[in-house]
């Protein structure tokens, strides 16, 4: 008996974290239900989950940020360029459609310490200042604060200066990334357990509505994936190769997005979006490298999840946010969400870096990310399915408008 009880444990160790947080979800929801006492008391898991999280974030954001740019490729093909342009407008434009839509439907969230004494930004002149001030900390310091707008520009500073260094030192930052990377999932692991804490903790103390504002969070979530998906993304793609963008669209959520939904990893999906490449007749020299750099940079639902995330954190606050702080976060959350990591839920790691913006501190972005992995079973796997058909969607539009525009020359 002893035995199949610790086999069972292992193989919930070992199974699928989206099953370890659903188990987590309405264990903490039975708990809340049956008694409120050790379901306050089940709070301790969250916190420690919320600790975990405020440790490993900045650092991660420091290492993985100067190993990308270090180890950057130079002296691509020309080609590629467009498609990185498409990449790039997807993932700014899918935190524009985010924006509008959290103002049309703002979204708040019961947080702990949410009523504490902030000092929000004026306007636009007061972000752009706390964000310049921001970006000359002391990198120390920085990292100590958690103030991410400074990591992310000496990462940035340090990855340039490194991509001049040895291959052994670019090497080795690669190895740095991936331990860091290692660590973010060994308390990614512990998810459920969080999560069933705080699930726990939040129900006893607010009672079950705060269940509605998480299932209208992810409405808001998974309406603003299906925007992109079936109006922005068309749109781009028709400004590329004139014609209906329809059936190739469809073709890649088809055969591309559905697998990344799955799988909830861009990586693992480069093999089918290679396939479907293939099948589609596409340049292999092109897609080869694009499909690899998309995976990285075409982000498009990562930045909505960001975007989102970080207004209902503003919204509980009482934040205003007036036109040009919200093209501000715009960008800063398109850039954000280019750095975020390979690891499922990697883009709630890099909310924070959008919540400085607004002087929101680490403790209450931390509990905004936590709320992020409450949701995450189905919000995750709608980004990662967003972000991956997009890697073939604008690859393949790319090299039929090269086709369309070699065919117009030789004629």
């Amino acid at each position: 008996m002893e035995k199949d009880r610790s086999g069972l444990v292992q193989r919930l160790m070992q199974g699928s974290l989206v099953t370890q947080i659903l188990i987590g979800l309405v264990a903490g929801m039975a708990l809340a239900w049956f008694s409120k006492e050790n379901a306050l008391a089940a709070g301790l898991f969250g916190e420690l989950f919320v600790s975990a999280l405020k440790a490993v974030a900045p650092l991660m954001v420091m290492v993985l940020v100067i190993a990308s740019i270090a180890n950057h490729q130079q002296g691509q093909k020309t080609r590629i360029r467009p498609i990185i342009t498409l990449y790039l407008l997807s993932t700014f434009f899918a935190a524009v459609v985010a924006v509008v839509a959290s103002h049309l439907l703002p979204q708040t969230l019961t947080l702990a310490d949410a009523s504490q004494q902030i000092t929000p930004p004026s306007g636009i002149l007061s972000v752009l200042h706390s964000l310049l001030m921001s970006m000359v900390a002391n990198p120390i310091d920085a990292l100590m604060h958690a103030n991410y707008i400074g990591i992310l520009v000496w990462a940035i500073g340090l990855g340039l200066a490194f991509r001049h260094s040895s291959s052994t030192t670019r090497a080795f930052l690669n190895d740095a990334s991936e331990a860091v990377t290692s660590l973010v999932r060994v308390v990614i692991r512990f998810a459920p357990l969080g999560i069933f804490g705080l699930v726990a903790s939040v129900l006893a103390s607010t009672g079950f509505s705060a269940l509605m504002e998480y299932a209208s969070l992810l409405a808001l979530l998974l309406g603003c994936m299906l925007l992109m998906a079936l109006v922005f993304n068309p749109l781009l793609v028709y400004w590329k190769i004139r014609r209906n963008p329809y059936p190739l669209v469809l073709t890649c959520l088809r055969e591309s997005g559905i697998t990344a939904f799955f799988t909830r990893s861009s990586a693992a999906n480069i093999p089918v979006n290679m396939a479907l490449a293939k099948k589609l007749n596409l340049d292999e020299d092109t897609y080869s490298v694009s499909i690899p750099i998309g995976a990285n940079i075409s982000m498009a639902g990562a930045s909505i999840t960001i975007t989102v995330l970080t207004l209902a954190a503003v919204n509980t606050l009482g934040i205003d946010v007036d036109a040009g702080t919200a093209i501000l976060l715009s960008v800063v959350a398109a850039i954000c969400a280019c750095g975020a990591s390979g690891v499922a839920g990697g883009s709630l790691l890099l909310i924070p870096v959008a919540c400085n913006m607004f002087g929101i501190p680490d403790n209450i972005a931390m509990q905004v990310v936590a709320v992020g992995f409450i949701i995450g079973v189905l919000q995750d796997s709608a980004e990662t399915a967003l972000n991956s058909s997009a890697d073939i969607l604008f690859t393949a539009a790319a090299c039929m408008a090269d086709e369309r525009d070699n065919i117009n020359v030789s004629s």
